[in-house]
């Protein structure tokens, strides 16, 4: 686990591909265990801990989750993402390379729990939620591309299924039409930038995680950086920083 940022009131740390966030029937232990162990070890806390779960990531997907260590800053954060006021930006590796390389994908999404899969529709269905966002490419690569996705809404899957719907499955996603699963069994779809207000102190925190590292990431992260379609990671942000 890497923090990439932690304060009294909240913890923002950088997921793994195949780490839960919270538990479930697998038995796994999920992350928030393991930070609100890391929080009881590293203060010396003893009892219970508090660390409250603000939102959550797919166990295949990589990149920033945020934790609240105090119950204000998680009633606070729980409406800030309500709200729409905390920004997310993701990063997916794609096959399939979009045209438009920029545009908006606004249907409706169905969630069906027996097969645990999502589809999407561009009109309405019984059961159907309204799903909005918006990509653009920033690095084209021999075989793979790299889109920068901003949600609008955040239902199940969403990025998942709805880059499918336009021919740009995500790699490793066998589930939404990808042709093969990456090695470590998870997709090239990272939460990559968090940005909001401080729900305590004000400070405009913004956070960027580093790729995974592998070889493809680094190769399409350098080539969308060269044409200035994207930053790096600015280390001041990361000032806080701890891994264990």
């Amino acid at each position: 686990m890497q923090v990439v940022y932690e304060d009294n009131h909240i913890i923002i740390v950088n997921k793994a591909v195949g780490e839960i966030v919270q538990g479930d029937k697998t038995g796994d232990t999920p992350l928030v265990e393991i930070v609100r162990q890391y929080i009881k070890e590293k203060y010396a806390k003893p009892g219970n801990v508090f660390c409250g779960v603000v939102h959550r990531l797919d166990r295949p997907v990589s990149g920033l989750v945020v934790f609240a260590k105090t119950s204000k800053a998680l009633t606070r954060l729980n409406e800030m993402f309500r709200t729409g006021k905390v920004k997310k930006t993701y990063w997916a590796v794609t096959r399939g390379c979009p045209d438009p390389a920029e545009a908006r994908i606004e249907g409706y999404i169905t969630s069906v729990e027996r097969n645990n899969k999502s589809y999407f529709s561009k009109a309405p269905a019984e059961g159907a939620k309204q799903a909005a966002l918006s990509y653009r490419l920033i690095a084209k690569g021999l075989n793979y591309n790299l889109l920068e996705v901003n949600l609008e809404t955040g239902r199940k899957h969403q990025i998942r299924v709805q880059l499918s719907s336009i021919g740009c499955p995500i790699k490793g996603d066998l589930k939404y039409g990808d042709k093969r699963s990456n090695p470590d069994g998870g997709i090239s779809l990272m939460a990559r930038r968090i940005q909001f207000t401080h729900p305590v102190s004000g400070k405009e925190i913004d956070l960027t995680a580093p790729v995974p590292d592998e070889r493809l990431w680094h190769e399409l992260e350098q080539t969308a950086v060269s044409s200035g379609q994207a930053r790096t990671p600015d280390a001041r942000s990361h000032s806080d920083s701890a891994s264990c």
